[in-house]
């Protein structure tokens, strides 16, 4: 779509300028100094095509450019003037720099050198008053001129803001898709953890039925460990992999207490790491004594995980500390190489 656009106005642009370079060239009256109109023409014809079509591949025109056209805007005027008489300077083919100029300070606008077009403009105002009167030039097609230039900036102003609406509406459209695919995804994640709290809790409840509650130590160690693995998955299933699983129901088979809290700890880790993350809680979990082991993953920006053990069952402040292991969001190595 932009290219269309773009592809029109520069037609547009360059018609026009062929059509003010075509009532330079026809001559009414014989110039006294025709070689000086022809400068002018061929310079402005050299100009306004560079300003159109110079660097097609930015929007922006080369300050260059632009410092040449403002340039152009005060030569050209001058050319004309001091190559027509006094009595012929009011002729049509004598006033068409002021609608050509106009057209050069409107390209400056819409290639983003608004700047340099309002002082195309300024110089253009300024010549056609000197040579021709301020009431005459402004009934010759100054007015247009302004005109023109005012219209081209505003439409520059109203395409720019479209330009950002659009890009937020398509930024809302990318958070929007982004939101739906986290929303399955999450419906996903529900539907797999119902199956498994269904695949660890169905037998024991079908044996506690049986039963009628009446199990016996084997079957209420599976239990507790039935019970112990949805917390897990309802607490901290980001946690978890299968070694840190197998290496939390060692733990409790062997008479500790594991608790699990993942409070976002792992938010902003790449997978990698999370990865690396996991393995080296199961190995400290797999080194734990047989007290209270208590997993946090908090929201620190240095610390992903903490294990603390104690060596109670119970929570007492007498508890002696036995295991204390902190697990860092970035490995230790790379750490140092980035604070040295």
């Amino acid at each position: 779509m932009n290219r269309t656009v773009r592809s029109v106005a520069t037609s547009l642009a360059v018609g026009f300028a062929l059509y003010f370079v075509a009532r330079g060239v026809w001559w009414i009256e014989q110039p006294t100094a025709p070689l000086l109109m022809v400068l002018a023409i061929a310079l402005y014809l050299a100009v306004v095509n560079l300003a159109i079509l110079g660097h097609p591949s930015t929007v922006r025109m080369p300050l260059w450019t632009a410092l040449l056209a403002l340039a152009t805007s005060a030569v050209v005027p001058a050319l004309v003037t001091l190559s027509l008489a006094p009595s012929d300077r009011t002729a049509p083919f004598a006033t068409w720099y002021i609608g050509a100029l106009g057209l050069l300070a409107v390209v400056c606008v819409v290639r983003r050198r608004p700047l340099i077009g309002w002082a195309a403009l300024a110089v253009l105002v300024a010549s056609a008053s000197v040579a021709l009167g301020i009431v005459v030039a402004l009934n010759l097609g100054v007015v247009g001129s302004i005109m023109w230039v005012v219209v081209a900036q505003l439409l520059v102003m109203f395409w720019d803001r479209a330009v950002r609406d659009t890009e937020r509406l398509a930024e809302i459209q990318q958070a929007v898709s982004a939101w739906h695919a986290t929303q399955r995804v999450r419906q996903r994640e529900r539907r797999l953890r119902t199956q498994f709290a269904l695949a660890v809790a169905g037998p024991v409840l079908s044996r506690v039925v049986a039963t009628r509650g009446v199990l016996d130590e084997e079957e209420r160690l599976e239990a507790r460990l039935a019970e112990g693995r949805l917390r897990d998955e309802l607490r901290g299933a980001e946690l978890l992999n299968d070694d840190v699983r197998n290496a939390i129901e060692a733990a409790r088979r062997r008479g500790a207490s594991v608790t699990v809290f993942d409070e976002g700890g792992l938010d902003g880790v790449g997978e990698s790491r999370r990865m690396e993350i996991r393995d080296e809680l199961a190995a400290v979990l797999t080194s734990a004594g047989d007290g209270r082991i208590i997993i946090r993953s908090g929201r620190d920006p240095i610390v992903a995980v903490t294990v603390v053990g104690r060596a109670g069952l119970r929570s007492s402040d007498e508890d002696a500390v036995d295991l204390w292991h902190e697990i860092t969001r970035e490995p230790v190595a790379e750490k140092r190489t980035r604070e040295s």
